[in-house]
């Protein structure tokens, strides 16, 4: 049998005696586009003289090569056609050097390009025994995972799906294909919610995903209150528990949910489990819990009863309760430090308001993108309300929705982007103060659309019902309310008995359920936005009559004293106040002539303040305002 080399000179020798004898008709039969039937390569002789000027010109093909005259030549093409040549002969079984099997099936393959993409198969191909056999088993690899994988190395396309995602992943590390491993991790990113991240994050950490696996604790921390709700979580280790609630990083409305969650793991297989209740309780912060809270809820459980190593933390709750000033911040242990969540980004939430009639509009901040942009109404139209962040929802409570003041709750979910409602307040109540305390939402003051009001009510989200607490000495519309130390203060507003803006202040404490004065701001301020930071109270603007301030003052508790801070840089009354990160947040408001759409930020190191680069899409008075995670 001749061989391919032979066959190929001896065509060469024919086709240059035909050329030399019979150049006119061979050009004919070229110009025409005919060969002989046997022929398989034609090659064409031309000389260099022939090379003329024009034909050096480089000119732009639609075949992806370029034309030149000397030097790099490059064919954009080049690669793609010869990896999709070699792709048609691996479907075709031509030219294959190895078989792999996986699962009884076989794939064949060629080994250069195996080894050219995959670092695991060039170490096989150059260094192992695996480099003389035609025919090799790969043990614990998914053979659809092998097939996919293969596709891949020779078209460069994988499609990554629900199906697919685990065994592809699992075979991408093994064979070392990590692009195609960090495609899947992007996909499994995508896919976390509450109830399937632990076996994500265990997932990754099997198979040594490091971003996958520090993307999936972060998202368990910020979502520690839904993710205890499944039954991924319910199947965990006490030492995966245990490794879970004791981290700084758990971001949780109070400690009451890391201790129920402990209660339900136990109940769960307790007689198990009920052996690792004490090394489960010793990272539960009970000293952070609520003194009602303990005696109610903790120290009546009946499976902390029985255990002596339980009760010494109960005990050292209660005596941490008992302590105060100084001698409590002394008090220390692992259970008395706060958490410390690292918290998503976050974005300014500014809800209804004045523009100039009562609206239903939402919008939001992004603090690292700089932008506005616009979410769910809210279901009626509503300002003068107040405003209080509970857990991961947005509570905003009564106001005026253009022609009543409202006892109404209207609750939005930014991770659903939906409002929806729940229980009433007791009384009707616009320009009120909100505060939230132990957990607790605290309405307070307001005007019922006769009056101005000294009453006060908090909500329990436990029981979903609101009740009245003890009354201030003085009516409070357009009050302004912040919390301190675990009291909460009511500041300023307007006395609709004596028709006065007010600088007086009043202190409530809940323990004792009473109101006290405390020393009065400087200046008569209704209308006035409060934040705190540091435990440090300020009072931001309002107004004394047509008189509308830009002037701030600022309290310590300590000392029980007011002094006064650098003024904003606009006068404003009814403006929204948030804290974040060490500043405070001042949202719209209003001169006395027009409403606000700017937004000034104090920073109390430097005692400046500046203004956001970007303001709202409208101007706004009466709105609430909230700082909240950016929904994932």
């Amino acid at each position: 049998m001749i061989s391919f080399i032979q066959y190929t000179l001896n065509m060469m020798s024919n086709l240059s005696n035909s050329h030399n004898s019979n150049t006119g008709s061979s050009q004919n039969s070229a110009a025409e586009g005919t060969m002989e039937r046997g022929s398989c390569i034609l090659v064409r002789y031309a000389s260099q003289n022939s090379l003329d000027e024009s034909s050096q010109k480089q000119l732009p093909r639609s075949n992806g090569k370029d034309k030149t005259t000397g030097g790099a030549y490059h064919n954009n093409v080049h690669t793609q056609r010869s990896f999709e040549a070699m792709n048609n002969m691996r479907e075709q079984n031509l030219l294959c050097d190895v078989i792999l099997v996986a699962d009884g099936i076989e794939i064949p393959a060629h080994k250069m390009v195996l080894a050219s993409c995959s670092p695991y198969f060039y170490a096989m191909f150059t260094g192992f025994e695996e480099s003389r056999q035609d025919r090799i088993t790969l043990q614990g690899v998914d053979h659809r995972a092998l097939q996919l994988l293969i596709e891949y190395v020779y078209t460069s396309v994988v499609e990554v799906t629900e199906d697919n995602v685990q065994v592809l992943l699992t075979a991408a590390n093994l064979l070392q294909l990590t692009d195609v491993r960090d495609a899947c991790c992007d996909y499994l990113q995508t896919q976390l919610d509450p109830s399937n991240c632990l076996g994500i994050r265990d997932f990754a950490d099997i198979h040594g995903c490091i971003d996958l696996l520090n993307y999936a604790e972060t998202y368990i921390e910020q979502h520690f209150s839904e993710v205890v709700q499944f039954e991924e979580f319910l199947n965990l280790t006490s030492e995966q528990v245990v490794n879970l609630i004791k981290s700084d990083r758990l971001s949780v409305p109070s400690e009451e949910k890391v201790y129920e969650c402990v209660i339900t793991w136990i109940q769960y297989d307790i007689c198990t489990r009920q052996s690792y209740l004490a090394d489960l309780m010793e990272h539960v912060r009970l000293p952070l819990l609520s003194q009602e809270y303990l005696v109610q809820r903790v120290e009546k459980e009946q499976l902390l009863k029985g255990d002596l190593q339980c009760k010494d933390f109960i005990i050292e709750a209660l005596k941490y309760h008992l302590l105060k000033g100084e001698v409590k911040s002394t008090f220390k242990t692992p259970r008395t430090i706060p958490r410390q969540p690292v918290g998503l980004p976050k974005v300014l939430l500014v809800i209804g308001g004045q523009a100039p009639k009562a609206i239903r509009s939402v919008e939001c901040y992004d603090l690292r993108e700089e932008r506005w942009y616009q979410v769910a109404e809210m279901p009626t139209r509503r300002c003068r309300a107040g405003l209080a962040v509970l857990g991961d929802r947005v509570y905003a409570i009564g106001g005026f929705n253009g022609s009543l003041r409202v006892r109404t709750v209207d609750v939005y979910d930014p991770v659903q982007d939906q409002w929806t409602t729940c229980n009433s307040m007791e009384a009707r109540r616009s320009t009120l103060g909100v505060a939230v305390l132990n957990s607790c939402i605290y309405a307070v003051g307001g005007f019922d659309g006769s009056s101005g009001l000294s009453s006060a009510e908090m909500f329990d989200p436990r029981t979903q019902e609101w009740r009245l607490i003890a009354s201030m000495s003085t009516r409070r519309s357009s009050v302004g309310v912040g919390v301190v130390n675990g009291l909460l203060y009511a500041v300023g507003g307007y006395d609709g008995a004596s028709r006065q803006c007010l600088a007086s202040v009043e202190r409530y404490n809940p323990a004792m359920d009473t109101w006290i004065q405390v020393s009065e701001m400087t200046d008569r301020r209704s209308g006035a936005g409060v934040g705190v930071l540091d435990n440090i109270l300020y009072a931001v603007g309002g107004h004394d009559g047509p008189l509308v301030r830009k002037s701030v003052e600022a309290y310590n508790a300590e000392t029980n004293t007011w002094h006064k801070v650098a003024d904003m840089a606009f006068c404003r009354r009814n403006a929204g106040v948030v804290a974040h990160k060490g500043m405070l947040f001042v949202v719209g408001g209003d001169d006395g002539t027009s409403n606000l759409a700017s937004v000034e930020v104090y920073t109390p190191e430097t005692n400046t303040w500046r203004l956001l680069p970007a303001s709202m899409s409208i101007g706004r008075s009466y709105a609430g305002v909230a700082m909240i995670d950016k929904p994932m």
